[in-house]
């Protein structure tokens, strides 16, 4: 199926007070290709704002445009009220960046990294310890502050990871894949987290592979696909663009492949993704859908599962794909 474009939804920024983050026109290219194009959203002062999308979207571009790491080839961003450009000072203190990948020192405690961390940020004396024991307390770390960062799990060094993003109390948090590969405890501490920091007022851009996180976690979601904004809105907004459509989930024995081929041609198939034996469809009405879709895939189904509109249905409708095909 091809990606079907829509108009990004109404957007909802502050009506009292200016957003914390305006991204208008982003475009990047390297060589030939158009990373990023003609991207635009605001996120304001306790708002949650997915990025979500499939690797190579343009995710990262993106959020490198935000955080100021690299220049736009056009469009502008705006934090807190400062243009980003290369030498913004200020709006790049403003933003607490937590990359994919665990950015601290393993041979160091907790709290000697937050205590690095704190003095490259500028805090000193009382201020840095006061703040390092209230960051430490936010991410669930505080009884393990002392313990060498080597001993902890995986999931663990990523809390830490947004700690040292959270010091110096930035308007903008940037939260880039955060529970990828950890323990569920650790998962469940930073979405508990990234709640509370947004309902302290903190603006968050989260970008995820997880939809149940998006659905728990954002006020808005903004889809890319191929470097464009295709679609940016509430949950209730984005699901309503899939309408009264459902989600059916075929489990098949074998050959998953040809029995989608054969699926993919019937009417009121609206999206279609094989992953495995696994074929997820996108149809009006399941109800009516499901005969016609049993008997042309035969007998080789095992299971049938049909769910209501939601995030993963809205991005299987507008992309044609899963959002971890």
């Amino acid at each position: 199926m091809s990606t079907q474009t829509v108009p990004a939804l109404e957007a909802h920024p502050s009506e009292t007070l200016q957003p914390v983050l305006s991204c208008t026109g982003l475009r990047r290219t390297y060589d030939n290709l158009v990373a990023v194009d003609d991207v635009s959203f605001e996120i304001a002062s306790g708002e949650t704002f997915g990025l979500l999308g499939p690797n190579g979207a343009g995710k990262t571009t993106v959020i490198s445009m935000v955080a100021g790491v690299l220049a736009a080839d056009a469009g502008h961003v705006v934090v807190n009220g400062q243009p980003m450009i290369s030498r913004s000072v200020q709006a790049k203190a403003a933003i607490g960046y937590v990359p994919q990948d665990v950015a601290v020192y393993p041979d160091l405690t907790g709290r000697e990294n937050l205590r690095f961390f704190g003095r490259l940020y500028g805090l000193r004396g009382a201020k840095v310890k006061e703040r390092i024991e209230e960051v430490l307390q936010t991410i669930g770390l505080a009884d393990r502050g002392n313990d060498l960062v080597s001993k902890y799990s995986g999931g663990m060094k990523r809390r830490l990871n947004i700690a040292v993003g959270l010091l110096h109390r930035p308007k903008l948090l940037i939260l880039d894949e955060p529970t990828v590969g950890v323990d569920p405890q650790s998962r469940n501490a930073i979405l508990a987290s990234v709640e509370d920091l947004a309902a302290e007022g903190m603006a968050v851009l989260y970008t995820t592979h997880y939809m149940e996180e998006a659905q728990r976690l954002c006020d808005r979601v903004g889809i890319i696909d191929g470097g464009k904004l295709i679609a940016q809105g509430t949950v209730r907004e984005l699901t309503a663009l899939v309408g009264e459509q459902d989600r059916v989930s075929l489990r098949a024995q074998a050959g998953a492949e040809e029995i989608g081929q054969r699926l993919r041609e019937l009417p009121g198939v609206q999206g279609l993704s094989v992953s495995g034996q696994e074929i997820t469809l996108i149809v009006h009405d399941a109800a009516t859908a499901l005969p016609a879709l049993l008997h042309q895939a035969g007998t080789a189904i095992r299971s049938v599962t049909v769910d209501e509109p939601d995030l993963e249905a809205v991005f299987l409708h507008l992309t044609g794909k899963k959002l971890r095909d």
